[in-house]
């Protein structure tokens, strides 16, 4: 999931960045959104290590950056889009380590494979049992 996050932002805005966390994830399935399926939307936390914006037109119609607070608080936004500025702004202020979903990766059974547990931020004391 954050190696696509990383990839997608870099294609369709040409901002490099580092995958940070999963921040949230929306399921919609009672009511179907687009194309009459199920949706699940994952919004995962980057960082970013460029700045200029240089967006696909096939993909986006505008890009760019935008003040977190001035986000959460428009009512020309989503309410998921003011609710993950709001998550932002919390994680800012109280530390990430409270919301976000962090991922490990781990040697699979077969040699040279990896797989990635995402999960909460976890204490030392976890790394301790045996």
């Amino acid at each position: 999931l954050g190696d696509t996050a990383v990839r997608e932002v870099f294609e369709e805005t040409g901002i490099k960045s580092e995958f940070k966390s999963i921040l949230s994830i929306r399921q919609q399935h009672q009511h179907p959104g687009a194309f009459g399926k199920s949706d699940l939307y994952i919004v995962c936390r980057l960082e970013p290590s460029s700045f200029n914006i240089s967006f696909c037109r096939q993909e986006c119609l505008r890009c760019e950056w935008m003040d977190l607070q001035e986000l959460a608080r428009s009512k020309h936004t989503t309410p998921i889009t003011s609710n993950v500025a709001k998550l932002l702004l919390y994680g800012y202020r109280e530390g990430f380590e409270k919301i976000d979903i962090t991922v490990r990766e781990f040697p699979a059974l077969y040699t040279g494979l990896f797989y990635k547990l995402y999960h909460r931020e976890l204490p030392k004391s976890y790394r301790n049992i045996t």
